[in-house]
């Protein structure tokens, strides 16, 4: 039985769901579940969390990034090059100079209307399907304010269809397809999204990230080992407790928040994790003015 986390490299053309039932078949467990959608056409870092991690998922810091491809001169009724094609119109004038002159417009607190084939709400009806049936149009589509912290240019192809690379840091919530139908339409030539792979969710990055051949390998291997179950949870304060205060919390009770963090500074309301005196996590608890409050107890005595 495993328990922590999991980052997978998710290959494209299936979604963040058939990961988790993918990743179920391999361990032979149920209890697992995902840290963030990814469209089926992207590639890269998908948090996955297994057995009582899955607990902990709602934790997991905010913040991604990506590195995308935007193709010029084309658009789409997804903003994405798999869907269908509205629009055609080549665009060899196109240079990367007068890209660069738009590129501050989308960078910041900015509002975004997410694609019309996405899987946000909308009276309780997924767009997606709404799209499909063709029962919605832009003007029913909710504006959503994000944040996004750098865009930075990676490459530039020009032709008659010019392509731009770039690397993206943003907030959840953000849908990078949208910036590219935006991007086009501030240009006048129209563009859609042609690739798409995540290098950071979460607090997990590429460079911990296994694809699920990996996985096979080393389950074959015996040598599987995943990410502790605190292994994004790094930003919040962490509080060291004694043996008797261990025994108390673990049985779910509350601590005076007069403990403190690790660094001595006294603590603000929030989530904090919660460490033995060897420092093994115990799970998460809620500072608030009535102490320090048990919320995730990963470790309870028995």
């Amino acid at each position: 039985m495993f328990n922590g986390f999991i980052s997978i490299d998710k290959p494209p053309q299936i979604t963040a769901h058939d990961c988790v039932s993918k990743l179920r078949k391999l361990l032979k467990q149920k209890k697992i579940g995902h840290g963030g959608t990814l469209d089926p056409m992207a590639t890269g870092v998908l948090p996955i969390a297994v057995g009582n991690a899955t607990r902990l998922l709602r934790f997991l810091p905010e913040g991604k990034a990506y590195d995308a491809k935007i193709r010029f001169g084309v658009t789409t009724n997804t903003d994405d090059i798999t869907g269908e094609v509205i629009c055609d119109r080549s665009c060899p004038d196109l240079t990367i100079d007068r890209v660069q002159k738009y590129l501050p417009l989308f960078q910041g607190t900015i509002t975004q209307r997410p694609p019309a084939f996405s899987a946000i709400q909308v009276n309780g009806k997924r767009l997606y399907d709404l799209a499909r049936r063709g029962e919605i149009s832009e003007a029913d589509i909710p504006m959503r304010s994000v944040e996004i912290s750098e865009i930075r240019i990676l490459g530039w192809t020009s032709g008659d269809y010019p392509e731009l690379d770039v690397a993206i840091t943003c907030g959840s919530g953000t849908y990078i397809r949208s910036i590219a139908r935006d991007l086009g339409e501030k240009l006048g030539c129209g563009a859609t999204l042609s690739g798409l792979r995540r290098t950071h969710s979460n607090g997990f990055d590429l460079d911990s990230s296994l694809t699920f051949d990996q996985v096979a390998e080393r389950l074959r291997s015996q040598d599987l080992h995943v990410l502790a179950p605190d292994h994004g949870l790094h930003f919040l304060p962490m509080v060291l407790l004694n043996e008797d205060e261990t025994r108390r919390w673990c049985m779910g009770q509350a601590l005076s928040r007069s403990l403190g963090s690790e660094t001595g500074d006294s603590l603000v309301n929030g989530y904090v994790r919660m460490c033995d005196p060897d420092r093994n996590f115990l799970g998460v608890s809620e500072v608030n003015d009535d102490g320090i409050q048990p919320v995730v107890v990963l470790n309870p005595i028995n």
